[in-house]
């Protein structure tokens, strides 16, 4: 009976501390929006050869993006 109580103090501790490096975590997030660059912004990765395109309007539409979502 004692291994039992020492796994499940274990997996608690474990537990505590996966939620308290979480927390760290997320409080370091929102302490301020994450810089974005304007070269990330404008930049889109080039279709490799074998990518086939299922529409040709989403090129348009990808382009468009930032001022879509209120970009600077």
């Amino acid at each position: 009976m004692e291994r039992k109580e020492l796994l499940m103090t274990l997996m608690i501790g474990v537990l505590l501390l996966t939620t308290a490096m979480q927390t760290v975590s997320l409080a370091s997030l929102s302490n301020g929006p994450a810089p974005v660059t304007a070269k990330s912004v404008a930049s889109s990765p080039t279709p490799s050869s074998s990518a086939h395109s299922t529409s040709g309007s989403s090129a348009g539409s990808l382009a468009n993006l930032p001022s879509m979502v209120g970009g600077c």
